[in-house]
């Protein structure tokens, strides 16, 4: 998954990046609300960390902005403020969810998880796709004979598929969500993953299908 945050306390934002980036997810870094405009501008994210005080304004405009432009993208809010109305206030405003400063990383995980859980239509870890189930929170395929431990990079794209069956995804799009600007990764890495999985999957019901000039789509047979 691909994730923006925008912080712009330095420590605490590369703490934030490193814990997620150690789970698989590709994070992008906004000090300022400038910063956080063009990379929503220019990328699609999964989830937005957002802070509400920034050096160049007020976290909540960008939110208000946000829902506005009638975004889908998940958004948690890091606040300092614990006050009930101020957290009401930000519910009001479109957060999916809010966390009170200082951060619990272990939290803050959890907390992505259930709200990219949420956006996704599934109110469980488990997640039923043909004739296997799929924990998110774990990262295996569940069989009815066995348990599919995902690697890290097959985790992230598996998600991205699993939470859109049916959709169409293009290699170039694929590798926006799942490798970060300094990266050199060319569209053949997405090839490598996707057959990875097509191994994992074929004695299921469940198939990763070419979608010749496309992309790859997960469908049932």
């Amino acid at each position: 998954m691909r994730f923006l945050l925008i912080e712009d306390n330095v420590q605490l934002a590369g703490a934030v990046v490193d814990r997620l980036v150690l789970d698989g997810h590709v994070v992008d870094h906004a000090a300022d609300l400038e910063t956080a405009n063009d990379f929503v501008a220019t990328t699609g994210y999964d989830l937005i960390l957002l802070d509400i005080m920034l050096p160049d304004g007020d976290g909540r405009g960008f939110l208000s902005r946000h829902r506005k432009q009638e975004s889908q993208t998940p958004v948690i809010v890091l606040t300092a403020r614990s006050e009930v109305a101020d957290r009401v206030g930000l519910l009001d405003l479109g957060a999916d969810d809010y966390m009170v400063k200082p951060i619990d990383f272990s939290e803050l995980e959890a907390r992505c998880r259930a709200v990219l859980r949420r956006r996704g239509g599934a109110a469980r870890n488990l997640l039923p796709l043909g004739d296997l189930q799929f924990d998110s929170l774990s990262g295996t395929l569940k069989f009815p004979d066995e348990d599919v431990q995902l690697r890290t990079r097959e985790l992230r794209l598996f998600e991205v598929l699993a939470n859109a069956p049916g959709q169409v995804f293009s290699k170039a799009s694929l590798v926006d969500r799942l490798f970060s600007y300094d990266e050199e990764v060319s569209e053949n890495a997405i090839e490598v993953y996707v057959g990875r999985l097509r191994r994992h999957l074929q004695k299921s019901n469940v198939r990763i299908t070419t979608i010749r000039g496309l992309g790859y789509k997960l469908e049932t047979e």
